[in-house]
This record gives structure tokens, C-alpha cells and sequence, in this order.
């Protein structure tokens, strides 16, 4: 009974339509579009929708179809069980999908496009987690785990007991939210004949690797070449301490004739990312990163002419990153994404111009287009996309190749979102206190009324070099905060990306220099405005966000009414000693903290060194399972407030890594954060 009691108290607190106002337990149960794939014949898109259960604490994915100009959503494969990944085999005759079986296991499904007729396509012990089809329909690949590392109780089996015990004996035992499980995800080929597939064969056997590689990589890391005959992937063939130390992923070619794999990008020893085969298979592009050690480098495309065996940057002088490579039909097009100014953009790459920059800018709207499909040669592109501003969820639109126009053409929260009343997000260009321009968006309440004052919110971003564009989150979601009565302030301070790279990399080696200026000058610019209240102004962020909460909270000169910092960096020193990309930690602070000289970083920088400045009250939010940034950050940080006797509050999930993802707790991090400023700020 005490379990019912909960559920109805929990769905008593649900949003009513009718109150016109975003709360958390809304925002949590919207329906998430994503992974759009048009069908070879350009008629039809297949994507991904998830939505959550808050009495059940889980989420269900569905794959649904549309048609490319709209209509009524179909869907798919009808199960009660997960589905995703959904890839139109390329004759699209069937559509291959990832689904539990009947034990557990993920495996590769296949169904009709009208939905009809699922079949179960393999049964491999322990399941598969991506696969890919081979353009001849002869192979296909997946990617499944392979143990090759024994646990302690497998080395001494006479110690059964001590089974939860480790034995390590270098760095990247444990990855963003989870320890080294003894297995690594390997790549297979396997024969394939109209829904009938043969005998896997492990491509990197003995391997101590992972491909894709963790802890986010999927199929977009692994793809046949079109005659089939090579399969191009992602790895860094480095573990251990190595690969704690470096960002050097590459491009492999497999030679399923020979079954010898070469390296195409040795040499290069940043990130190289993404293989994407021309349709003619004379070309293969990649997203390459120039700096090792540097996790936030510019993105740039690069092609290898199978031919010739040149590799060459395709966009030498463009000072953006690029990402989400699609060819046309044709092999004349590269259809892709980047992000600039606040914002990011679909551009097409015309390789058959013969200007010094065959690159153009295809839509301009202020807006996020994240992931994009393409179909038809270069003088009949279509392209969908999904697409995200700030007070909207994803949504799937069809984009004008030639004139960016955009028409969206699925509609999955009509109901619960379309009668919610949104905020306004406006640009504002603030002077830094270097004299360079600034992009801030600014968040304004629903109903805003510029007669009345209202608390405002300095949002800090995390990364640190992550921009602050037109994204829809679900753990900092603006419209959300807006909707509570609070004005957002959310600048892209010095460090963040879309500005070019002299912006995005100033932040190395200087965390607490002029990225902190540039958020206090877009706090103080926007401060000036008669309809903030600058007696109820605070601070929030999370990650390197938590650390400028951190850092302000000893250097904010009595600005601020209250600070919230989630998952943030407190110690610099203690924060590079149990980190797991130690790469990260290493390039941003110039250095380890036992050099001689030691950088300046750890001392001029550490919010740890500024704790008896801290006067403001402080919500510290952190979770066991980040590895990222370790809890130990985040007790360090509620104990100086204590023994201070500042008034403070820890909000600590166990469940949780980087970021809060469960229904529930996230309606819990939503309510203990809006208690905590409606204490101070109201």
C-alpha cells in the first residue's frame, strides 16, 4: 500500500494540460525523436521515439515510419520490448532492427516496411550491440563483447567469495559511468542471404580493444566498403595507462579477401572518427582531430582517394567542427553538420565546384539540426533531419537542399506540448571584458511582463568546451527553468565552440581566468535591465559549469543570492588524480600538478583554494557512478560549506553517473533544485 500511496502522490504532481505550465514531470515524459534513416528510394524515413514511464522508473523505445513529406506515423514492430537502431537494408525490401529475444539478448530483427511479418535474424550467445548491412546484401557485421580478461575469482577459484575484488594493474579500469566488465567489444563478419546469416568471424581476435569505441561510439564508427570487400572502422588500439593518456583513435581498413587490416590514419594522433564511403567507393571520408591529447580539437573532414591513397583535408580554412557525414547518391555531395554561432547548421560540400571553397550554408534558422539522413544525387537532394530550439523538443523536418527551407513533418508531443505556454529566447551581444562580442541567449518566463522584476539565473556551461546552442535538454532544459518565474542568462563564455578555434581554445590553462570574466560581464550586462532583480540573481551549472559555481562562489563579490553546482570539479588536483581520460585533464590544466615548474592551474584556479570567501548558500548535487568527475569532488565541496556554516545542502545519487537519467530521479534533481532557489531567490 505504501508503494501505491507513492505512485498516486507522484502522478497527483503530474502537469494538468490545462495549467499551461512546463513542469519537471512533463518535461520528463515527452516523447524523444531521434535516429532518422531515409529509405534508399528517398519516399520514406524510419526513426526512434522514446518515452517514459515515471510509476515504472524506465523508458521504451518504438521505431516508427513516415512518409518524407509527412503523414501519419506507422509503427513498426509493435513490441513491448525495446527497439532501435532501425536501418533500412539497402534494397529496401526489409528493415533490420536491434531487439531483446526471448533470453534477453539484443539481437538483429528484420520486418516488412508496412510493418508485417518480424523475424528474429540471429541468435548469438550474449547479443550483438550495432550492426551494418554490406551494399551487395552478401555480409553483414555486428559488434559483440568478447571476455578475454579473468576476474579474481576466476585466477584463484578457491576464493569464490572474493569475486567483487579487482586486480589492476593500469589506468581506464573504470569509463564514464561503469568498471571494465573483462570483455571487449569486437567486430564480426558474418555471411547474409535474404534473412539468413552464418557463422560470425571475430575480425580482432585476442584484441584488447573496443569497436566501436566507448563509452558512445555505435554503427556510425564501422562501414562496408560498397563492393564489400573492405570494412572500414573506429578503435584505439591502445588500453590501459596508454589510453587513459591519449585521444588517438584510427581509421582501420579490414580486406575481407586477405583478412589483413591496415591503418589508414597512422600517424595522425588525435581523434579520427566516423569512415563514411563514397556510393562509388572511390572515397572515404573521416572527422579527424589534429591534437593529441586534445579531446575538443576542431573536427576536420578528411578524404582518402582509394586510388591514389591521398589523404587530404577537404576544409583547410573553414574554423568550425564538422560532424554527421552523408554522401549523395551520386558521390558528388557530402551533406553535413556544424556548429556556428550558438546555433548548428546543415552545409553541402559540392566537390565537382571548382571554387577554392565549395562549401555552402544550407539552413540559418535559430536552431539545432543534430543528426541528418540524405537520399538522391546532388541536383535532387533530399534531406531530413531532426531539429531542436530551446523551447522545442526533437522533431523530424525535410529540408530544401537548394533553399534551407524546412518543413517538419512529425508532430510526437501534440497533446502535452503544443499547449504549454513557451518561453522567448532572444541573442544578445555582450561586450567582454576584453573587448570582444559575446553571444548570450537570454531565457524570459512565459508571460513575461518587462514591468515586473523577476529572479534570474546565471547558467554556466559545462565541457568545458561545449557550446550553449539551440539544444532541448532534459537535465538543463531553459524552458523549464523560464517557466518557473526565473529569467536565464546562458553566454557562451571564452572556451566554447562555434566561435572559431582561437575562442573554443583560450579556456586551456586558464579556467579561472577569462572564461570566469566573460560570465560575470554576461551576468552584470544583462543585470542592467530594470526588469532583473539584482537582489535575487544566482549561479548554476554542472561539470566544468560546477566548477565555475565553485569558482564564483569565491570571487562573485556578493553578486550572488545562491549557487547550485551538479557533478562539478572542486580539487583540481584531486580531480586529475582520479579521473579516468586523464588526456583531458592533462591538456586543459598545461601540465601534471607534481611538475617542476608545477602549471599555474592547480594553484591560481582550484575553487579549493577559495572556500573561506564563500558566503552564499550552495546546493551541491553529485552521483557514485561519475567517473568523470569523481564524488569525492563533490563531498570536498558540501564539507567546506559545512564546517563554514554556510548554509548548503547535498543532493547525492547512487544510481546515477555523469548525468541524472532515471524518471524519477530526475523529477527528484528537478525538485530539490527548484526548493533550493525558491529558499533564496524567492
Amino acid at each position: 500500500m505504501k508503494n501505491l500511496a507513492a505512485i498516486v502522490l507522484l502522478f497527483s504532481s503530474v502537469v494538468s494540460l490545462s495549467a499551461q505550465t512546463l513542469t519537471p514531470e512533463a518535461l520528463v515524459q515527452l516523447a524523444r525523436v531521434a535516429d532518422p534513416r531515409i529509405s534508399p528510394d528517398g519516399k520514406t524515413v524510419i526513426y526512434n521515439v522514446r518515452n517514459f514511464d515515471i510509476a515504472a522508473n524506465k523508458g521504451q523505445s518504438d521505431i516508427f515510419l513516415i512518409p518524407v513529406n509527412g503523414g501519419t506515423p506507422i509503427p513498426l514492430a509493435k513490441s513491448s520490448a525495446d527497439e532501435g537502431s532501425a536501418r533500412w537494408r539497402p534494397d529496401g525490401k526489409k528493415i533490420g532492427f536491434l531487439m531483446a529475444d526471448k533470453n534477453g539478448d539484443t539481437q538483429l530483427w528484420e520486418v516488412n516496411p508496412d510493418g508485417s511479418i518480424p523475424l528474429q535474424v540471429t541468435s548469438i550467445a550474449g547479443g550483438i550491440s550495432n550492426f551494418g548491412y554490406s551494399k551487395t546484401l552478401s555480409r553483414i557485421w555486428y559488434s559483440a563483447d568478447v571476455k578475454l580478461d579473468k576476474k579474481p575469482s576466476e585466477i584463484y577459484p578457491d576464493l569464490p567469495k572474493a569475486d567483487g575484488a579487482r586486480i589492476i594493474d593500469g589506468l581506464m579500469f573504470k569509463h564514464w559511468n561503469a568498471w571494465h566488465d573483462y570483455a571487449y567489444s569486437h567486430l564480426f563478419i558474418a555471411s547474409y542471404s535474404n534473412g539468413t546469416v552464418g557463422q560470425g568471424v571475430d575480425i580482432m581476435p585476442g584484441e584488447r580493444w573496443d569497436a566501436p569505441t566507448g563509452p558512445f561510439g555505435g554503427d556510425e564508427q564501422v562501414m562496408f566498403s560498397p563492393d564489400g570487400k573492405k570494412l572500414a572502422y573506429t578503435c584505439k588500439k591502445l588500453n590501459g595507462t596508454d589510453a587513459a593518456v591519449s585521444t588517438n583513435t584510427d581509421i582501420y581498413l579490414y580486406d575481407l579477401l586477405s583478412g589483413t587490416t591496415s591503418n589508414l590514419t597512422e600517424g595522425m594522433n588525435g581523434y579520427d572518427n566516423d569512415p563514411c564511403w563514397s556510393p562509388d567507393g572511390k572515397k572515404l571520408l573521416w572527422l579527424s582531430m589534429e591534437k593529441a591529447g586534445y579531446e575538443s580539437d576542431r573536427n576536420r573532414l578528411f578524404q582518402y582517394t582509394v586510388e591514389t591513397k591521398q589523404k587530404t583535408e577537404l576544409l583547410p580554412t573553414f574554423d568550425y567542427s564538422v560532424d554527421n557525414l552523408a554522401w549523395s547518391d551520386d558521390s558528388r555531395s557530402i551533406v553535413l553538420t556544424a556548429a556556428k554561432n550558438a546555433t548548428k547548421q546543415i552545409f553541402i560540400y559540392d566537390s565537382f565546384l571548382k571554387s577554392a571553397m565549395p562549401l555552402r550554408q544550407v539552413t540559418t534558422a535559430q536552431a539545432d539540426y543534430n543528426e541528418i539522413t540524405v537520399a538522391g544525387t546532388s541536383k535532387a537532394l533530399s534531406i531530413i533531419a531532426s531539429r531542436t530550439d530551446m523551447t522545442m523538443p526533437s522533431e523530424l523536418f525535410n529540408v530544401n537542399a537548394q533553399t534551407g527551407e524546412a518543413k517538419m513533418i512529425t508532430n510526437t508531443n501534440p497533446d502535452s506540448w503544443g499547449k504549454l505556454k513557451k518561453s522567448n529566447v532572444t541573442k544578445r551581444m555582450v561586450k567582454t571584458t576584453d573587448g570582444k562580442d559575446m553571444l548570450v541567449w537570454v531565457i524570459y518566463p512565459p508571460d513575461f511582463d518587462p514591468a515586473k522584476k523577476y529572479p534570474t539565473l546565471l547558467y554556466c556551461q559545462g565541457g568545458p568546451q561545449s557550446v550553449v546552442s539551440q539544444t532541448f535538454s532534459y537535465r538543463w532544459n531553459f524552458s523549464l527553468i523560464a517557466a518557473q518565474g526565473y529569467i536565464v542568462v546562458a553566454p557562451n563564455r571564452r572556451g566554447l565552440p562555434s566561435f572559431g578555434e582561437e575562442w573554443n581554445d583560450q579556456i586551456a590553462g586558464d579556467w579561472g581566468g577569462q572564461a570566469m570574466n566573460d560570465l560575470l560581464s554576461a551576468i552584470d550586462d544583462v543585470s542592467k535591465e530594470n526588469y532583473v532583480d539584482k537582489n535575487r540573481l544566482g549561479a548554476v551549472g554542472a561539470s566544468f559549469g560546477g566548477y565555475s559555481v565553485y569558482w564564483l562562489a569565491g570571487h562573485h563579490n556578493k553578486r550572488f543570492k545562491a549557487f547550485i553546482s551538479h557533478c562539478g570539479v572542486f580539487n583540481l588536483e584531486s580531480e586529475y588524480a582520479a579521473t579516468e581520460e586523464i588526456f583531458f585533464a592533462h591538456h586543459d590544466m598545461d601540465g601534471n600538478y607534481w611538475d617542476n615548474p608545477k602549471p599555474k592551474s592547480f594553484d591560481a584556479f582550484s575553487p579549493h583554494k577559495f572556500v573561506q570567501n564563500w558566503d552564499t548558500p550552495i546546493l551541491v548535487i553529485h552521483n557514485e557512478k561519475d567517473f568523470r568527475v569523481p564524488l569525492n569532488q563533490g563531498m570536498e565541496a558540501f564539507t567546506a560549506a559545512q564546517l563554514q556554516k554556510v548554509p548548503s545542502r547535498f543532493l547525492y545519487f547512487p544510481d546515477e553517473g555523469h548525468h541524472v537519467l532515471k524518471p524519477q530521479n530526475s523529477i527528484l534533481w528537478n525538485r530539490v533544485f527548484f526548493d533550493f532557489l525558491k529558499t533564496y531567490l524567492k
